[in-house]
């Protein structure tokens, strides 16, 4: 994340804001910027082709050209994280019937798409096309939308500190309450989606983790720049989730308890069969005593 970056993110958020107006619609306050990104006289929905616009400007201006990805990308491609975060807020504002998921999105907008599809020359050992960067990160589709634009917030609060204190390191004592607030909002994140298992798990990318990660990474860059220049500290984040604390502290002692269990009832299980078998020898010698008296 850098603050090129960032600045087009954000001019799509003032061009084209993360709210509805009172009418329920999006209202795009430049028409014109956004007129060769979409297309009102498809037949298809118009808030919809507002937000295709908008992800097709971060995709152009991130990934158009070896010049951009170098520049606004620092030849990372997993800014299409943050592109994918910001789609999922955007549509997760109003409900549509035709788009429930992420996936519907790719195959009415994006699958078969030329904007999406169109050969980029000059970046082919890292991707041949837009559309072939979301399928290298395909795992962002089978993701819960819902879930997914939770992680809007922090990624704002986190680009609205990377323009200012990038354009002067002097910004990070006054930034402090921001850095606070996207650690704040990044431990209930972590919290509620970070998944443990996932970190054994031989197939990557099945998880909340990876956005997790790349918001860590990107936090703790600018936490170690304003540190380093101004010799301001900013909060650390969790690194672990609490839930996965205890439940490793549990699984220890529950085995043990178990353990201790399974010992218990094993001798009372031998001390009934010894009690069994002394009670058989007791009547069998009765017997044979009675037996003898009887002759």
């Amino acid at each position: 994340m850098n603050d090129n970056m960032c600045s087009k993110f954000l001019l799509v958020r003032n061009l084209l804001p993360d709210e509805f107006e009172n009418n329920g619609d999006y209202q795009i306050n430049d028409k014109n910027f956004f007129s060769e990104y979409y297309d009102n006289n498809n037949g298809r929905n118009d808030e919809l082709e507002k937000i295709n616009g908008g992800c097709l400007y971060l995709f152009k201006n991130m990934f158009g050209d070896s010049y951009s990805f170098k520049e606004y990308t620092n030849n990372n491609i997993k800014v299409v994280e943050y592109i994918i975060i910001w789609l999922s807020y955007m549509l997760s504002l109003k409900s549509n019937g035709k788009i429930n998921n992420l996936k519907d999105f790719y195959n009415q907008y994006i699958k078969n798409a030329e904007k999406y599809t169109n050969h980029i020359s000059g970046v082919e050992s890292h991707y041949r096309s837009y559309k072939d960067l979301i399928d290298k990160n395909n795992y962002l589709l089978n993701m819960d939308m819902s879930i997914i634009s939770k992680f809007y917030e922090s990624f704002i609060l986190l680009c609205e500190m990377n323009t200012k204190l990038y354009a002067n390191v002097s910004n990070c004592e006054e930034y402090l309450g921001k850095a606070q607030k996207f650690v704040k909002k990044y431990d209930e994140l972590n919290e509620k989606y970070y998944d443990f298992n996932d970190k054994y798990s031989i197939i990557k990318g099945n998880s909340y983790n990876q956005l997790l990660s790349t918001l860590s990474n990107d936090y703790n860059n600018l936490k170690n720049r304003c540190k380093y220049y101004k010799y301001i500290n900013y909060p650390s984040l969790p690194t672990y989730s609490r839930r996965s604390i205890i439940r490793n502290a549990l699984i220890p002692f529950i085995l043990v308890v178990t353990a201790i269990c399974l010992r218990i009832a094993y001798k009372y299980s031998l001390f009934g069969f010894r009690e069994k078998f002394q009670k058989q020898h007791l009547k069998r010698k009765i017997k044979k005593i009675i037996k003898k008296m009887n002759y």
